[in-house]
């Protein structure tokens, strides 16, 4: 039986692996990016002098992992394995210390193997929590260390000790992860600081998890001392009839409760994140995405392969809104939008897109994407001493480390960024300094040839392209905007003179 509960734990293990790392990767990536990690002692400190601010470190130092796809589902498979061994222990641990357990071993197996199938089921609540994007690991620590406090309790303590034990281990934990005195709302103690992104959603999932503990246990302590004997569960075939069915049940909650829409939406902006152009056309080719968010990604990869306008048609379209939509406030929906700005050379536009996005983070995180694109535009800007101040926070991070060292080089060096394949012709395309141009134009702030506003005008393109007129993807940009937009004379203008360029 032990070989068998064993076989099951690692079964368990691996589901949540090839599910988080097939299945539902992108969601991983998009916590990821929510978050900047950093090793520094300030930073540390800042968070866990809170009220659960142990559960939350350890939570934002697993997200980091996440940024690659199988170790996130690799780190999460372990804590929810975890959870499961723990509560196993927990509901076993005292029956095995009674002087009851020579008599009840017949029965014993029997309500044994009951309860490690029942133990499952605070792992796979925890599960059904993640799959919310917004859901974060804290939660999943929190439960974790609370178990983990509890089951050594139980194993050091006897009698009247262990209780006292455990009562006093409440608050001494509480106070040890944070201080109460601090101006931190009420309900926000109860619900959780860090376990969910919004402050103020109740995260039920995780909070039935951890009431799930509790019940097993006290279901564990009345088998013990009702003298329950399950036989029907001691022999082998029905114990993996009932963790076959504990399985079946949790695998399919998960399935049905799964996001696979926001998970693809996910996947579009991962592959605009790392400009995997050609990865996004071979998905639309399969499925043609119907959303703001894979439109957009899906008309900048047309672009960056020079077939925007030939091709655009052969495309779902959703208007101007899948072309270059307006910036929403909100930290998702821009990021897309501020990659076509970027690419085409609206690097102020970007860079405040790209700012306002980590600004509406909701649980007031900074973002490692953010910083390394905030460092990029500013680099390409000459604001040398802003770009320098995100390149020294993300030397302090894992993974964004080695970028930060290998870009410092380039503050102030005019020449090596020119020479660069990405950042010098990104200058070249930006909007040209002239301050013979008016500073109004009908409600658009204009600063030399930079047209600034909320929503991209024709204008806006038109001036981009004449400053570079090698600017081709500002040229597919304005052309597509006419086609769009029905301006047959400014497409004929521009498509017959570009025409009379090359020849």
């Amino acid at each position: 039986m032990k070989h068998l509960r064993s076989l099951y734990t690692l079964l368990f293990g691996v589901a949540v692996l090839l599910f988080f790392g097939l299945a539902y990767p992108h969601h991983l990536h998009y916590q990821e990016q929510y978050q900047l990690f950093l090793f520094d002692s300030t930073y540390v400190w800042e968070i866990v002098k809170l009220p659960g601010g142990v559960a939350d470190l350890l939570g934002r130092f697993c997200t980091q992992f996440l940024l690659f796809a199988w170790v996130g589902a690799l780190v999460i498979a372990l804590l929810l394995v975890a959870v499961h061994l723990l509560t196993f222990s927990l509901l076993t641990l005292s029956q095995n210390q009674t002087s009851q357990v020579s008599s009840l071993s017949k029965g014993g197996v029997g309500v044994r193997s009951l309860l490690y199938g029942l133990s499952f089921v605070p792992s796979f609540l925890l599960w059904l929590f993640l799959l919310d994007e917004n859901a974060l690991l804290g939660g999943v620590w929190a439960v974790l260390l609370t178990l983990l406090v509890a089951w050594a309790i139980v194993k050091v303590a006897h009698g009247w000790l262990r209780y006292i034990l455990l009562i006093a281990a409440i608050p001494i934990l509480y106070f040890l992860i944070g201080p109460v005195c601090l101006p931190i709302p009420v309900g926000s103690l109860w619900s959780g600081i860090h376990y969910y992104r919004y402050p103020t959603v109740f995260p039920w999932l995780l909070w039935a998890a951890a009431l799930s503990v509790f019940i097993l246990v006290f279901a564990g302590c009345i088998f013990r001392r009702c003298h329950l004997s399950l036989k029907v569960v001691s022999k082998p075939f029905a114990s993996i009839f009932f963790y076959s069915l504990i399985f079946a049940t949790g695998i399919f909650f998960v399935w049905k409760n799964a996001n696979f829409k926001a998970e693809k939406v996910m996947q579009y902006d991962f592959m605009a994140r790392f400009q995997q152009w050609n990865r996004i056309l071979e998905t639309v080719n399969k499925e043609k995405p119907n959303n703001q968010i894979g439109v957009t990604v899906q008309n900048l990869a047309l672009a960056m392969n020079g077939m925007l306008l030939e091709q655009m048609f052969n495309y779902h379209q959703n208007g101007l809104a899948g072309l270059l939509p307006d910036v929403k406030e909100d930290a998702t929906s821009p990021l897309p939008t501020a990659e076509a700005f970027y690419q085409l050379g609206m690097i102020y536009v970007a860079q405040r897109t790209v700012f306002e996005a980590q600004e509406a983070i909701l649980d007031f995180q900074k973002s490692g994407r953010c910083y390394k694109r905030l460092a990029e535009t500013n680099l390409i800007n000459g604001n040398y001493a802003v770009a320098r101040k995100y390149l020294m926070a993300l030397q302090k991070t894992l993974f964004y480390r080695k970028w930060a060292n290998e870009t410092l080089p380039l503050l102030g060096n005019e020449e090596a960024i020119a020479r660069h394949p990405e950042y010098g012709r990104l200058r070249q395309f930006a909007y040209k300094q002239r301050l013979d141009v008016p500073a109004k134009l009908d409600g658009t702030r204009l600063t030399g040839d930079f047209f600034f506003s909320d929503h991209v005008t024709p204008e806006m393109l038109e001036s981009l392209y004449l400053g570079n007129t090698d600017n081709r993807l500002a040229y597919q940009y304005l052309l597509a905007y006419c086609l769009l937009t029905g301006d047959r004379d400014r497409f004929n203008l521009y498509y017959s003179q570009r025409a009379t360029d090359q020849q």
